[in-house]
Parts: structure tokens; sequence; C-alpha cells
């Protein structure tokens, strides 16, 4: 009768008890898939295309024939073609019936059968608990008993399942996601669930089946809700890279404004909604960075000399700021290249500031101190890898526009080597920042280049970001991308990236089984929110109650676990964490370490892990006039200093640093060198100031020199380096 099973003559239709029921009309045969997989004597003699599954159509016919011999020992009628394989047992049954009765059937090897007096059972000790506990699927209580519809894991002590929530996991998990829902084992769990009879198909997870399973969770907000939009194109208009790229409140991230509509960079990260800004105004967590602080906020009261001065006070004449600032800038005579006898050197050869207002924040002052010895440790390590880089020129030609999509091309490209020197040409002329020299034009590639990857979608977070899971970067293996362009970038003389969270760095020097996350490490919002409910649950009813609400999401983490007291909590958040800071962007961080470790970099992260934080996890100092006078070496003659010109320099610092100047730092930086700010692993050569009888400032970007004009007066040296300072910027940005 078609419909009706021709091994157990069952018409029922249970895919999860008995396989999935076929009928073959052309051979007159209707077959449940479990019966056909645990026959005793029928075994798969064709290919996986012949026949049913490579059971061929002659051998079923013979295995039927030689079942309808056999009586069940469970029903008592015919076709019992399952036996028991134990030694001298000659009991035979159907495969609904050795359900019924507790019978074991092993999905594996030999699809073997034991009946219900010899099948494998677990071995229970007698000193363990006999107190019910919770299923960890279900979170229904299960005894702890030699029981059928009981099975304990093999791997963690004191967890307990029944049999049934075990068989529907495994049908939907497959043999690629099915492992313990506690400590997450595979391979041993496997084995013992397959041993006790449990079907584990070997299939992809049902929910990895599924169309566009997880199409919502990859769609990002695309809307400029400002209320005059400036974009012809629409509101819901999108062009990365672009002013009309969209960007999202950094708070809430359902808000949205196009950079042109909200006059923001793109490399700007700071933009809140209307809602967002208003809410934090109010509360207690109102972002006072954006707003200067009072020079008595940041000096304790004390006056600073790095500060505008009051207008109530007398200005300082420029002899009287030389005094106090720059006391010994480095001198080399250029006779001999010995210390000049006018101007007394520090022992170390460098610049000693006299800064006594600052040192009212010792402990500040100290991490400062620390972070730069840090940075120099770390800036000499890179002078060494720099020693790889050959004279054969690479030649990247970049879109400002498009860095990106430009840079993965360059670094893409067949005959990309990262040990030869790197030349970078911009092709879009009528945005491109003119540099006499190809280390300016590098400079502002790796410059632009780390802000676009700071702020792309493969790190997630606000000011210290960890990696994010983007699939199709993956897909594409942008993440080694990435790890490779931050590489070549600090060995070739480009900026620190300065934006990474201190876990991430840990888990790239020190491997991810040896961090430990935490809360604060938790990038979404609303994960950090479900985790802090099962944190601050303060009884076990209460903690019970948020995982039952929680299930869904503990399920998808592989975090659930029986709740017996209200100490479980503690490792249960830990394994959140675990999963969310860590576990789940494991693939995206072994495609970034291997990108990392370009040009040997990784391997001198991993052996120096404290100078190379100061590069990673902060942000560059800013630009002083500290740093900037003992950036340059002054190569002078003996009678420099009787017209006064090297205090004529440092006093200039002081009033540029000050704002008393036109000009800024960063612009005689750039003047000098073509670069904005100082670059980890330093400039080569090594900037120099010449004093010589010049009518106005030269800056030499080949050899990082300045050329100084000797002048009578302080005011008139500043007129000229403002004039042809302001004056050579101003004519390269037209």
């Amino acid at each position: 009768m078609l419909g009706t099973c021709v091994l157990c003559g069952w018409t029922d239709n249970c895919p999860e008890k008995y396989g999935e029921k076929r009928t073959y009309v052309e051979y007159n045969l209707t077959l449940h898939n479990y019966c056909l997989l645990m026959s005793s004597g029928i075994w798969q003699r064709g290919e996986e295309n012949e026949g049913v599954d490579g059971f061929l159509i002659e051998d079923i016919r013979k295995e039927v024939n030689r079942a309808a011999r056999l009586m069940c020992n469970i029903c008592r009628k015919k076709g019992a073609s399952i036996g028991c394989v134990a030694p001298k047992c000659k009991r035979s049954y159907h495969f609904p019936c050795g359900l019924q009765k507790e019978c074991v059937f092993q999905f594996m090897e030999d699809f073997r059968s034991y009946c219900w007096e010899h099948k494998p059972v677990q071995i229970f000790s007698d000193k363990e608990s006999r107190e019910p506990s919770q299923c960890t699927i279900c979170l229904d209580l299960v005894e702890h008993l030699p029981l059928y519809s009981v099975l304990r894991s093999p791997c963690c002590k004191n967890t307990w399942f029944h049999r049934e929530c075990l068989q529907y996991q495994a049908l939907s998990a497959g043999i690629f996601f099915f492992r313990c829902a506690v400590c997450n084992n595979k391979d041993k769990f496997q084995k013992e669930m397959l041993r006790m009879g449990i079907h584990i198909p070997e299939k992809d997870a049902s929910w990895e089946l599924e169309d566009n399973a997880y199409q919502d969770l990859l769609q990002c907000y695309q809307h400029c809700d400002i209320r005059r939009c400036l974009c012809k194109n629409g509101r819901d208009y999108n062009k990365p890279d672009s002013k009309w790229e969209i960007k999202r409140c950094q708070s809430c991230g359902s808000r949205g404004t196009h950079l042109a509509c909200s006059s923001i960079k793109s490399w700007e990260q700071n933009w809140e909604c209307v809602e967002c800004r208003s809410i934090f105004a109010k509360g207690k967590y109102s972002k006072r960075k954006k707003h200067s602080l009072a020079p008595s906020e940041k000096m304790d009261g004390t006056t600073c000399l790095l500060e505008e001065p009051s207008p109530k006070l007398p200005r300082q004449s420029p002899g009287s700021q030389r005094n106090c600032l720059l006391q010994s800038p480095k001198i080399i005579c250029q006779n001999n290249l010995s210390p000049c006898s006018l101007l007394e050197l520090p022992t170390s050869n460098r610049v000693a500031m006299s800064l006594s207002p600052l040192m009212s924040n010792r402990n500040c002052s100290l991490r400062k101190k620390h972070l730069r010895m840090q940075r120099k440790e770390a800036s000499n390590i890179l002078k060494e890898l720099k020693q790889q880089i050959n004279t054969k020129t690479t030649r990247l030609n970049i879109n400002t526009e498009n860095i990106w999509k430009s840079a993965l091309k360059g670094f893409r490209q067949r005959n990309f080597r990262p040990t030869n020197t790197i030349e970078v040409k911009f092709t879009n002329c009528k945005n491109r920042v003119k540099t006499d020299s190809f280390t300016g034009s590098k400079h502002l590639f790796f410059h632009l280049l780390m802000l676009h990857i700071q702020n792309s979608s493969l790190f997630e977070g606000s000011s210290a970001k960890n990696l994010s899971v983007d699939p199709q970067a993956l897909k594409e293996n942008l993440y080694f991308e990435a790890g490779k362009m931050i590489a070549v970038s600090l060995v070739h003389g480009g900026p620190s990236p300065g934006f990474f969270s201190k876990i991430l760095f840990d888990c790239l020097v020190y491997g991810p089984e040896n961090v430990k996350p935490n809360l604060d490490d938790v990038a979404d919002a609303g994960v950090a929110q479900t985790i802090k409910k099962i944190k601050y649950s303060e009884s076990l009813s209460s903690l019970q109650s948020t995982v039952r609400d929680c299930y869904d999401f503990l399920a998808a983490a592989g975090c659930l676990r029986p709740i017996t007291s209200l100490r479980d909590k503690d490792m249960l958040v830990n394994d959140l964490l675990i999963h969310h800071v860590i576990k789940r962007i494991i693939s995206p961080l072994e495609s970034f370490r291997q990108g990392l470790k370009t040009l040997g970099l990784l391997e001198k992260m991993e052996m120096h892990p404290d100078a190379f934080s100061s590069l990673f996890c902060h942000k560059p100092e800013n630009l002083s006039a500290e740093a900037l006078c003992d950036l340059f070496t002054i190569h002078s003659s003996p009678d420099v200093n009787k017209v006064g010109a090297a205090d004529f320099w440092m006093g200039y610092l002081q009033d540029v640093e000050s704002g008393e100047s036109v000009v800024t730092l960063q612009d005689i930086l750039f003047f000098v060198t073509g670069c904005s700010s100082i670059p980890p692993i330093g400039f080569d050569p090594e900037p120099t100031i010449k004093f010589l009888p010049v009518h106005y400032p030269i800056g030499n970007r080949l050899l990082n020199c300045l050329e100084l004009p000797i002048t009578r007066t302080y005011e008139n040296f500043k007129n000229k380096m403002e004039f042809t300072i302001r004056s050579t910027l101003r004519g390269e940005r037209e």
C-alpha cells in the first residue's frame, strides 16, 4: 500500500522521529529514512545518485523479503528489519517499536542498534547530587537519574539535558554547529551523543540555510534627517567617500546626515543628532570634552605660560618670553660640530623647557613622560624595520575622493612589494594638496588612509575601537588588507593609528585566549544593557527570570547554562563577554593579524607591547613648541648668538603656540617637511635649522632643512616668518 513504509509498516510521517518519509512511485516504494539506514541486512552499494541515496532498489526489495520472515519482539508483527548487535542477542524489531521500547540506534559508522537490555548507558557516580536541575536547553527541571530520557554532558560537570531536547537541537544545528550548550565543546560532546543514539545530520545549520536570514542585520540607516537637506538627489542618496556620504549618529545610530548638510569632515566621529545632544546635555554624562576648559580648570588655578595671556596683563617682551621658554636647544657649530661655547647644552643634548606652571598635575606629567619614552622606543624599532626598504620604487596613483578604493587597487597590484620605496601621485588635481617632496605626498596619503580605516565598517566603537564583523569584508579579505596597510604605513613613515581599544591590542599581541574582557569593551549598547541585567540581578528568582527572557540571546551566543545559584551569573556574564568581545571576531582578528605581520611588524609588537601600545591605543600628542624645538638641530656659526637668532626662533615658537601668530605649529612643520605631524618613525633626514644671510626663510623639503634669516630685531624676524610661511601655504592650496 503506497504511503506505508515497506520496512516498518507504519504510515506516520514524523521526520524528527523516523526521518524523512519518501515515496517513489516508479518503484512503488515508501520508506522512512531511519528505517532504511538502521536495517541490518542492507548496505550502500551504489553511488549517491543511484537508487535511494546509494541503496539499490533490488537490495531494498531483498531486505523487505528478509524482514518479512522476522517477527518483532515488541509488537509481535512481521517485518522486523533491525536486530540487536550484542553477541548472542537474537531480538529483532521495527524502528518505531524500538524507539518506544527505548532501544538505542547509533547513527555512525556501521549504524548499529542495541535492544533495551544491551543498550549503552552513562555511568553515574554515587557521590553526585541527585537533586534535579535545569535542562540547559529548555530550562525545565531534569532528574539526575540513569534514565533513557536523560543525558548528561561528557565535558561539563552537573550539566544535564532531556534526550528529546538534544535531538531537536542536533537536527537544527547539524554536524557543524552541534556542541555543548555550556562550554561549546564539539568533538567530545558529539562523540558521546552519537554513542547514546542522538542523530546528528551531516548538513549545515537550519539558520544558515535560510535565504537572507541575516539581511536585516546588514542594513544600515541611510537617511538625512537634517531640517534643510542640501542634496539634490534626495535625503536617501548616499555616496561613500564624498560630501554626500551619510553619517549616522554615534550615540543612537537611528538618525543621519550628509556630511555637507552638517558641514562635517569624513574623518570626524563625534556627530550626534539633536535628540541625543539634548539627552546628554540634561544628564550627568554630558560630553564636557567638547568645551574648552578655562585656564583655572586646567591648571588648578595657576596660569600657564603656554596659554593665551590675559588682556588685563601687560604683554611680555620677546626677550622675557625667551628667558622662560626653551633654555637650551640643540645647536651644533658649523666649524667643528661641537657644542657652541655661548649656549650651554644639557647632558642629553635635547631641548629642556622651563614649564613649572605645567607641573601642577604631577601624575599627568609623569604619564606623558612615560608615553614619550614608549613612543621613542617604538620609533627606534620602526627604524630597524625600515632597513628592509630598498631603493626600488612602487608608484601608487591615489584619488583622494575615493582613498580606500585606489589604495586597495595599489596594494593589490602585481608589482607591489612592501619592501619597495613607495611613491604617491594624486590623480585628482583639483583637490590635490601640492607638496615639493614625495615624502609629503606619501605622508598625506597615509594620513587620509588611516582616517578612512578608522571610520570604516571594519571597526566598531566610538573612540577606542574593536574589530567588527562584516561578512562582505571577510569574503573580500579586507581585514587582511587593512592590517597590511597599517603595517606598511608605520614602517614607511605614516602616522600611528591611535584608535585601537586596549582589548583589541591585547588580543593582537597576547592572543585572544589570554585576554579577559569587561563590560566596557562591548561596543553594542543593546548587548551591553542585556549583560548588565544579568550581572546586576540581586536574587536567584530575578536572575532565572532574566535568563528566560534572554533565552534567544543566550542561545545565539552559545551561553546557555543551568542557573542553580546566584553565583552562576558571574560565569554566565564572563561567557557572554568572551563571546561578544572576542569569539565573535575571531575570524576578522586572525585575518587582521596576518596583515599586521607584513614587514615583521606584529612580531615586534609581541616583543615590545608597551612601546607599540603608545602608537595603537593613544592618539598622537598635540604638536607643541617643545616638540618642534626638540625635533630640529640647529647648525650655526659661533657668531649666531651674538645677534640672538636662536633666541628669536625659540621666542617665535612660543608666540605661535600661545596664539599670537597668524600661522600654526603645524604650518611651520609643513613648510619645512611637507608633513603636518611628526610620524612615529621620525623624519629622514632629521630636520635641521641653518641661520644664513638670506632675506626670507626657505623650507627645503628634500633635506628637511629650514634656512632662517639673520635679523637685528625680533619683530623683523617674526614678520618675515609669518609672511613667507603664510604666502607659501596659501599658494600651494590655491
